[in-house]
């Protein structure tokens, strides 16, 4: 048998001779730099706060650094003594994978979750490791890889590589490989129409990069056609079309099952969507060391479980997104009672887990397939009023305004994104109104523009945003599309007009033009002058009257000032006095509420031993002894000997 072929050499894949086949080659010997390595492990945090609190740290993009980072942690806070250092790269957001994602839609993200979250994290050491080496972060299964960066958050082309799952047919699986004498790569060529690869997506031209989830990019045409007869009577590929393939290695991005859809498998996981009942979700959730993961069992009829699809034996592997496969039985018990009244829960058949693991493939690619990489945000619980960015009318300056210096005046700066964005940081203070520009990257379209490190925002688009939040200004800084007009002054600049009370507005730049000649402003002094002069005689003999007038006037405005203020103080009072009244009342409900629930267990536990008092009575084993244990346990069930546990959901 040639080991050399021709120019176009097909392999035929159907039935074969016994004992007839490519001999085996030995083990595959890759270059060194495509040697596997370990690969980082993210650590799980789940974090908690009381309502109106914040989870304690800062979460910021910086300039030369990727990822999204943890800075600024509270001491104490739950960010703190949950484990988290500063420095740390968040990469999934309760199971969704926030890496390629804007800085804004992670922070809405956060806020969406309310008073809990779930943070995947990876050290600062381990991600600029990862992302250095080529390790696909989004994979659940990481293998290294050569990655292209992520530009300004955007992850890039929708070209997707496509898993396709064959099932071997009398006649065999229906095409042939093909390889091309010095090149590399082997493709997939005579589709047989309606025949089980043709069926399963495969395509003409396709190139094998995956074969059982093992990468082939490095394997010869026996090797790989060794692989596909050892795997028996089915096969799993990942395989990427032409335009695809193209795509992905100009960009010189390694491939992998992470970035693949799952449209093409026969068979799927299935989400439950469930809203509670009066007498829960009606299923078991059951511990066995016996059985891998956690399973669904005993489900009520006509319960909401039933009702969503759920069936018994299923095997849960995620709860709203979140992968439970590395959680204990009583972590996933309250991490779906902490989704309320409702939650989503992922679950596979065991026909459908099998075909997955032969892949190594995480049935979360179905999740983010069919719900989105984006996630539907659920607000926050209390959210701040936003008022309405309605065009505002210009506010002209007074009369006595003079025109304020060059040093002093602001800037209408216009900006049209290029590839590499607008190229600058907007940057604010939590608790503080009003955001600055940072990291203004040099000969980008904020420097071109004339925008600089400290300048304040005073406008986007013309809507004034002083008293804005930093997220609502980011927004509105996305949705302006790809040109951008900010009206901003330096910071010695703002504090001046400030301190003269002066409007800050771009119709003030009409004042201050930088066109302006000194000789206009020097006419305008000597007419002014004129004027003066020619009024000087008749102001004279209403100076006594003007004055009292004006005293009288101003001092009916301190009486106005000191009046509102006193309003503005009462209400804050009020406002507090409120929040601390809401404060107790929700303090005294939830004590309330946890009496009940020990009342509602205590009655539990006398329900189940007057039930156990009347059951047979069978012989005990002591626990040494290898007799079955199956206990279904109510929410408060204890720890015991028993192998296995059940919880009522």
């Amino acid at each position: 048998m040639h080991l050399i072929r021709s120019q176009a050499h097909p392999q035929r894949l159907g039935p074969c001779a016994p004992g007839r086949g490519i001999p085996f080659l030995g083990p595959i010997t890759q270059p060194q730099g495509d040697r596997e390595m370990a690969v980082p492990k993210p650590k799980v945090i789940n974090l908690s706060k009381r309502e109106g609190q914040s989870f304690g740290f800062f979460l910021r993009m910086e300039q030369g650094e990727e990822g999204h980072l943890i800075r600024n942690l509270e001491m104490g806070g739950p960010a703190e003594l949950a484990g988290m250092k500063d420095g740390d790269r968040i990469l999934r957001v309760n199971g969704t994978f926030v890496d390629v994602l804007d800085h804004s839609q992670v922070v809405d993200m956060v806020k969406g979750s309310g008073t809990t979250v779930t943070f995947h994290i990876l050290d600062q050491a381990s991600y600029k490791q990862a992302k250095a080496t080529g390790i696909d972060l989004s994979d659940p299964h990481p293998r290294p890889a050569q990655t292209a960066p992520i530009m300004n958050g955007v992850a890039g082309s929708t070209l997707k590589p496509k898993l396709c799952f064959l099932v071997k047919a009398r006649n065999g699986y229906g095409f042939s490989l093909k390889s091309t004498r010095g090149e590399r790569g082997v493709y997939m060529t005579d589709v047989t129409p309606a025949g089980v690869a043709d069926k399963a997506g495969v395509k003409a031209k396709d190139r094998i990069v995956e074969v059982n989830g093992e990468n082939v990019d490095n394997t010869t045409h026996e090797q790989i056609v060794e692989k596909v007869k050892a795997s028996g009577g089915s096969v799993m590929f990942l395989l990427a079309d032409e335009e695809t393939d193209n795509h992905y290695r100009n960009k010189k991005v390694r491939l992998g099952a992470g970035m693949a859809t799952v449209k093409y498998l026969p068979h799927k996981p299935r989400i439950a969507d469930m809203t509670k009942g009066s007498d829960g979700y009606g299923f078991f959730l059951r511990a066995d060391p016996n059985i891998e993961g956690h399973i669904i069992k005993d489900i009520d009829s006509g319960s909401p479980a039933e009702r969503a699809g759920l069936k018994d034996m299923d095997r849960l592997m995620a709860v709203n997104g979140e992968d439970v496969n590395n959680m204990d039985h009583n972590q996933v018990v309250d991490r779906i009672r902490q989704c309320g009244d409702s939650c989503s829960l992922l679950v596979i058949d065991n026909e459908t887990d099998k075909m997955y693991k032969m892949g190594e493939l995480s049935p979360l690619l179905y999740w983010d397939e069919m719900r989105g990489s984006l996630p539907q945000l659920t607000p926050p619980a209390s959210p701040e009023p936003v008022p309405p960015a309605a065009e505002p009318s210009p506010t002209p300056p007074p009369a006595s305004a003079r025109p304020i210096a060059e040093d002093y005046k602001p800037k209408l700066c216009k900006l049209e994104k290029t590839a590499a964005g607008f190229g600058f940081h907007l940057n604010g203070i939590q608790g503080v109104a009003g955001q600055y520009i940072k990291e203004v990257v040099k000969g980008g379209a904020a420097d071109m523009a004339g925008l600089e490190d400290d300048d304040i925002v005073i406008e986007v688009g013309g809507v004034n945003v002083e008293d804005r939040g930093h997220e609502e200004v980011v927004e509105m800084i996305r949705k302006s599309g790809s040109s951008l007009v900010l009206l901003v002054a330096g910071r010695r600049a703002y504090d001046r007009i400030k301190a003269k009370k002066v409007p800050v507005a771009a119709p003030l730049l009409a004042e201050a033009s930088l066109d302006t000649p000194a000789a206009t402003q020097e006419e305008v002094k000597e007419e002014e002058e004129a004027q003066n002069e020619e009024q000087e005689e008749s102001e004279s003999e209403k100076e006594a009257e003007d004055g009292d007038e004006e005293k009288e006037a101003e001092q009916k405005e301190v009486e106005q000032e000191e009046v509102e203020q006193k309003e503005v103080e009462q209400e804050e009072v009020e406002q507090k006095e409120a929040e601390q009244k809401e404060a107790e009342q929700k303090e005294v409900e939830q004590k309330e509420a946890e009496q009940g629930e020990v009342k509602q267990k205590e009655v539990e536990q006398k329900e189940a031993e007057q039930k156990e008092s009347t059951e047979e009575v069978r012989p005990t084993t002591p626990p040494s002894q290898s007799e079955p244990c199956d206990r279904k346990a109510s929410v408060s069930s204890s720890e015991s000997d028993c192998p296995s546990e059940d919880e009522r959901l």
